[in-house]
């Protein structure tokens, strides 16, 4: 039988977590943007980030690129890309098409009433599946926007139909090893109606497309109470889970390092995305944090180690155990052979890990002492930030 420590061993040189490009550029909400000195300002910049941050984890090996921030000029960017990739030791993740900021998506962008407007979000969805097959990205990662502030204003029935044409046009252009996640959002910037508001959607859209469309979850798209882990457990039986955005939030979409406010939910995540290994395989984890306050580089450390911790902590679940407890009823009893899981403490565990890794025990003060942070703020404090993206 292997021991706890042997168990964390194997189950983190097993764990990846995507990098998303935008949480190392200047971000903000509605209201404003916060400028940070030390955020990247260029796709080089960030692959230096996130190469920083995979060196001191060691569980970051890809970055997650978006089209029209990352690849403004689509296609002619890929050469680029390839480069740093090369220079950087950090392969292209998913790849993300934006349905959102052109003035033309007002009303919606695959779900617009103008058919012309449908066709440029359409054209951009297989403009990104091309992007994704030429940088050898497996994961095409859509979010519509699309919904309505006010009943009566659009027919929710006619956009589903659009919805679907859109998604099955984009499916039918994958390439043989590639994949489309389908991500839902309950509301905003929609507050009447979200086109895909749901899993059931997302899921019922994904099965409309094809067989290699699956659902992406995120942890801030749900109402506040929402049970995130009975989804997962639904979505990896019917073999629909393809992804999973980690972060945290308070009430909705916050996009709060992942833990902070509620560590219990995503260790319960975790757990249950560890019941059946198989469809674990298939599911693609990403950080999707926007750090308006707290430093880029030091959030994103502190993301990916407070991932590895949870996820250490589940894998410690004895399952035999309680399973046994489950089929007797007895409640008390599973419910704190669960939580005795959750109480463990991995974190001595974890530093051997990294230390047989020849990674430091801690990632985030090794971060400090190394001087990355200061050499690239002064690098950067004085860099124009308009050309960077809000992403709120």
């Amino acid at each position: 039988m292997k021991t706890a420590e042997e168990k964390i061993r194997h189950a983190l040189d097993a764990l990846a977590i995507e990098l998303p490009s935008w949480g190392f550029a200047n971000t903000g909400t509605r209201f404003g943007k916060y400028v940070q000195p030390e955020a990247a300002t260029s796709i080089e910049e960030k692959f230096a980030d996130a190469a920083q941050v995979n060196a001191l984890t060691g569980a970051s090996p890809s970055l997650a690129l978006h089209v029209l921030w990352d690849l403004p000029n689509g296609l002619g960017d890929v050469p680029k890309i390839q480069a740093l990739e090369k220079q950087y030791g950090i392969r292209t993740g998913s790849i993300n098409p934006n349905l959102f900021q052109r003035q033309e998506y007002k009303y919606g962008s695959i779900c617009n009433p103008a058919a012309e407007v449908r066709q440029i979000a359409t054209q951009h969805l297989l403009d990104s599946v091309r992007i994704a097959g030429e940088l050898n990205s497996r994961d095409v990662s859509l979010w519509v926007a699309d919904g309505s502030n006010y009943p009566g204003t659009q027919s929710i029935r006619r956009r589903i139909d659009w919805l679907m044409e859109a998604m099955a046009i984009t499916h039918a252009k994958l390439g043989p090893d590639q994949r489309m996640l389908i991500e839902y959002k309950p509301f905003e910037p929609a507050f009447y109606h979200t086109d895909i508001a749901d899993w059931g959607m997302a899921l019922l859209l994904a099965r409309h497309a094809g067989p290699k469309a699956f659902v992406l979850v995120d942890t801030g798209h749900h109402y506040p109470g929402q049970n995130i882990e009975q989804i997962v457990a639904w979505l990896q039986r019917e073999r629909a889970l393809g992804g999973f955005h980690f972060n945290d939030r308070r009430y909705a979409d916050d996009d709060l390092t992942i833990g902070s406010i509620d560590p219990y939910q995503v260790f319960r995540i975790f757990y249950e995305l560890l019941s059946d290994p198989s469809a674990l395989g298939q599911t693609a984890f990403m950080i999707d944090q926007s750090h308006n306050l707290k430093g880029k580089l030091e959030a994103m450390v502190q993301t990916v180690c407070t991932a590895q911790e949870l996820f250490a902590k589940a894998v410690l679940t004895d399952r035999e155990r309680l399973a046994e407890l489950q089929n007797e009823a007895r409640l008390v009893e599973a419910e704190e052979c669960l939580r005795s899981a959750f109480w463990h403490d991995v974190r001595p565990a974890i530093r051997a890990w990294r230390r047989g890794r020849g990674l430091p025990e801690d990632p985030l003060a090794a971060l400090r002492a190394s001087g990355y942070l200061e050499r690239i703020r002064e690098e950067r404090r004085e860099r124009d930030d308009r050309s960077t993206s809000t992403y709120a």
